[in-house]
């Protein structure tokens, strides 16, 4: 089943295509969009009226404010120091990592194919260029680009006009 049971579905959430999507545990709030091929993890919350792109991947500790846009194929983790064996060679398993959660703050952005590593906050405002490795916190309205994303940019008033750091709007 593509949408488990355990799944927390607002009011006029739109799923383009419910048989292709994985959504289990997880919180969706009132008026979100999700496109095809996304997987939200258990103990994964995405805020309302939030869009949230085809092939895009949040995993658990994932928390989503409102009105938050996720691009296409954008992908967050949620440890730093991922292994698939501990020490003796056994398989990990959920006991053996400790999962890092991350926050996306209300009317960001986030690009297509940016990846977020786990433990970062990306402010109120900001916008994430598509593309960007995202390493460290994001300030409320900063423009961030790169690998790893550097500051190249604000976000000057809500309308959303942007200013660079050498002063183009």
């Amino acid at each position: 089943m593509p949408i488990s049971d355990s799944v927390i579905l607002g009011h006029d959430v739109r799923i383009a295509h419910p048989s292709l999507v994985n959504l289990y545990g997880c919180r969706i709030g009132d008026g979100t969009r999700i496109g095809t091929f996304v997987e939200i993890q258990k103990n994964a919350s995405v805020g309302s009226r939030c869009k949230i792109s085809s092939h895009s991947f949040i995993c658990e500790g994932v928390v989503i404010e409102d009105e938050v846009f996720i691009g296409h194929g954008v992908m967050f983790t949620n440890d730093r120091l991922p292994r698939a064996t501990s020490a003796d060679g056994s398989l990990q398993t959920e006991e053996h990592w400790t999962v890092e959660p991350t926050l996306v703050r209300r009317r960001a952005s986030i690009g297509s194919n940016a990846t977020i590593v786990a433990g970062v906050t990306i402010g109120v405002d900001a916008m994430v260029g598509a593309g960007a490795v995202v390493t460290r916190d994001v300030p409320d309205g900063a423009i961030v680009a790169g690998v790893p994303a550097r500051v190249v940019g604000a976000v000057t008033d809500r309308s959303h006009k942007v200013e660079t750091l050498n002063g183009e709007s």
